[in-house]
């Protein structure tokens, strides 16, 4: 059976720029403009911002400079045009219905348990269980248990189900019953996309102290992983250590 103590997250989407359309644009209204950085997202959040006060050309010249602007005066809904995908693993069935809680913004595909046969299934165990050897037996314990149970089920459900002549559909009725004994340490797999604006929110309140301590892994990696993909959008957090060792994500432009 495999254990895992670490999620993992993936970033397998980002935006790319049309220049031509936008020096149509910019021909178009009799302007011009030019910006320092690669980046799709955050020239779109430049272009976004000067949009609204038709400042093509003027004023601050960097990316990093604009967007900090807006960050600083809370002008977070040119934030929204910046969007990514990602594929989150190695998180359990507690964390995405934490996760999806998140809805302004973001965009869910998740792993079917219906479709998907658990027998093979890894779980996910909480670092305060995993690192005291009492807590992790009992823990330990109740996961076979419960995915014997679940193979079990399995078997039976689908011997009842041996009349459906559609083989999808048979095994699709047992495993949509049997997962019902299926713990929530259980491995999800979920694919999401959300725009710069929703994930601050999200490294904000799920990177902090109070957060439960698997999504605020993965808000930290979440962070760290658009730190070096769109800097002028997440430069302002820094990744402190508390007394007991685990880390948080802090700014001092909140609830942009």
């Amino acid at each position: 059976m495999k254990v895992i103590r670490e999620p993992r997250v993936y970033l397998v989407g980002r935006q790319q720029v049309d220049d031509a359309a936008i020096e149509r644009f910019l021909s178009d209204y009799g302007l011009s403009w030019q910006t320092d950085t690669e980046v799709g997202a955050e020239r779109l959040v430049e272009a976004g911002g000067r949009v609204c006060y038709l400042s093509f050309g003027k004023g601050r010249r960097t990316n990093a400079e604009y967007i900090g602007n807006l960050i600083g005066q809370k002008h977070g809904s040119v934030l929204e045009h910046a969007v990514w995908n990602f594929i989150i693993a190695g998180v359990s069935r507690s964390f995405s219905h934490e996760l999806v809680r998140h809805r302004a913004g973001f965009g869910y595909s998740q792993l079917s348990q219906r479709y998907v046969d658990e027998s093979d299934a890894a779980f996910v165990v909480p670092e305060v269980i995993a690192e005291d050897e009492r807590a992790y037996a009992v823990w330990l314990r109740a996961i076979e248990a419960a995915h014997s149970a679940y193979l079990e089920l399995v078997e039976i459900l689908q011997e009842r189900f041996k009349d459906v002549p559609d083989r999808t559909l048979r095994r699709k009725l047992a495993r949509q019953a049997a997962r019902s004994v299926l713990p929530n340490a259980t491995e999800t797999i979920i694919f999401v996309t959300a725009n710069a604006r929703a994930l601050r929110h999200f490294i904000e309140l799920r990177g902090s102290e109070w957060a439960e301590t698997e999504i605020r892994k993965v808000a930290l990696q979440v962070l760290r992983i658009m730190q070096r993909e769109a800097p002028s959008i997440f430069g302002d957090y820094r990744i402190e250590r508390l007394p007991d060792g685990t880390e948080v994500a802090r700014t001092e432009f909140e609830k942009v």
